[in-house]
Parts: structure tokens; sequence; C-alpha cells
């Protein structure tokens, strides 16, 4: 007795051409989101090292003022701790942005359509 998917190759090749095809624009979807996920992570990663570089470096420029600049005669003691302050938030919030949890697990709609292909062959094959 031959397997009904054989049968099915055999008499209507076309069908087997398409389903192959949905696969494939299914994939390169899939590919697409999670590639784009990728991209927003390593450009979030990346603000944030440099956020954490300027913040750095504000911070050296603050301590040599304080260091130079009297208290008594500073206009604005606290712009110190403001100017490398605002670029240390952003770098806080960009790491914990790019490391927050996907919605959606990559190529999930892949794996759910193979699971009620193999389900759909095995009825076929039950029967």
């Amino acid at each position: 007795m031959i397997h009904p998917l054989f049968r099915l190759i055999v008499s209507d090749p076309q069908l087997l051409a398409e389903h192959v095809e949905a696969y494939s624009e299914l994939v390169a979807e899939e590919v697409g989101a999670v590639t784009a996920q990728w991209k927003k992570r390593a450009v979030l990663h990346a603000m944030s090292l440099a956020c954490i570089f300027v913040t750095v470096v504000l911070a050296g420029v603050s301590v040599m003022l304080w260091a130079v600049v009297p208290v008594d005669n500073m206009n604005a003691p606290w712009a110190l701790v403001v100017a490398p302050g605002i670029p240390l938030v952003l770098a806080v919030w960009a790491n914990f942005a790019a490391k927050a949890p996907a919605a959606e697990h990559g190529f999930k709609a892949i794996r759910e359509q193979l699971a009620a292909d193999a389900a759909m062959l095995r009825s076929v094959t039950a029967s």
C-alpha cells in the first residue's frame, strides 16, 4: 500500500509546490521579524554603551570643575550632577529596553504550522 503523501505527490505535484512556497514565505517573514528584533536590540545596546561613555566623560569633567572652582563661586552647582546624570538615565533605559523579553518567540508560527501538518499527516495515515 502506498502512503497517502506519496500518492498526493504523484497525483498533484502542484499542490506540494504551493505548500513549499507557502512555507518559504512563512520562513522569510519569521526571519525578517527576528532579524528586526536583533537589530533593535543591537542599536539599544550600542546606545547604552555610548551613553555610559558620555556619562564617564561628563562625570570626570564635573569632578575637575568641582575641584578647581570653589562651590561658593559656582552659579549652578547642581549642574555638576545633572550633566552626567542625563546620559546615565538614558543608558539605564536603553539597557533595560534591550534586555526586555520579546513579545513573541521567534519562529512560533513555523512550529505551529509544522505541528498542524504533522497532525494532519497522522490523521491521514491512521485512516
